[in-house]
């Protein structure tokens, strides 16, 4: 039996999930902005108490790293460093456009337009855009070709790109889209597609089966930005 507890918090929403073998996954997953402390904890325990077992039970905790909100990311590779020590643990960073390409291959929309590259591209704040293209294998599913980025949402690249999803499609429109040469219909965007525990889950599940757990000891979080503070007079700059 497999056992594998996946948490994220890097986004306004809280989200826990329990996955046992094959079995539908539990998951609780609710927008809190600043109350994720709060509920993180008391969520965990509920969902093990509801699948009767304990956190000894766990083969290894799966966390969604970020990018994303800096206290979110924080808290959420906090907790996890608590818990598998506290049970010695492995752990699973997923990073978290990984989680949300996750899910978007699983829905309708996606499989019906049948995409061989996308693009997961979430609103990263200071006019910025996290973004990263995937690939889908002959198996469905999908595979990250580089690394995470960070830009300016003009400057994000759509060549080869048939399939957009994220929430920096609402933020941004068309400095996002307009750029690529070519038109985006409805059926190739899903702005409304965000980071769950169930993505962060079906990507642990995936890396455990690989062997890719981490002792506890090597997890932070992932910071696509080499600064994540600015000064007030650089918040002004960028204001202006």
């Amino acid at each position: 039996m497999t056992c594998i507890l996946a948490i994220d918090s890097s986004s306004a929403w809280c989200s826990v999930a329990l996955g046992i073998d094959d079995q539908e996954p539990l998951l609780l997953h609710e927008k809190l902005s600043a109350g994720a402390s709060q509920h993180l904890l008391p969520w965990i325990e509920n969902l093990l108490k509801k699948a009767q077992i304990d956190l000894q039970s766990l083969d290894a905790i799966a966390v969604g790293v970020g990018p994303g909100a800096f206290t979110g990311v924080r808290l959420g590779v906090a907790v996890v460093q608590g818990l598998a020590i506290a049970a010695n643990l492995p752990v699973l960073p997923i990073v978290s456009l990984d989680g949300i390409a996750a899910q978007l291959v699983q829905k309708p929309q996606f499989s019906a337009a049948k995409p061989s590259r996308f693009m997961v591209a979430v609103d990263a704040r200071m006019d910025e855009v996290y973004w990263a293209h995937y690939q889908i294998t002959a198996l469905g599913l999908p595979v990250r070709l580089g690394d995470v980025s960070v830009s300016s949402p003009d400057d994000v690249p759509l060549d080869g790109i048939q399939f957009i999803a994220g929430n920096a499609i609402g933020e941004f429109g068309n400095r996002l889209l307009s750029h690529s040469g070519q038109p985006f219909s409805a059926d190739q965007l899903d702005a409304d597609i965000g980071i769950s525990a169930i993505g962060i889950l079906t990507c642990g599940q995936i890396s455990w089966a690989k062997g890719l757990a981490q002792d506890i000891h090597l997890l932070e979080p992932l910071y696509v930005r080499n600064k994540v503070a600015f000064t007030a007079q650089e918040r002004k700059q960028v204001a202006h």
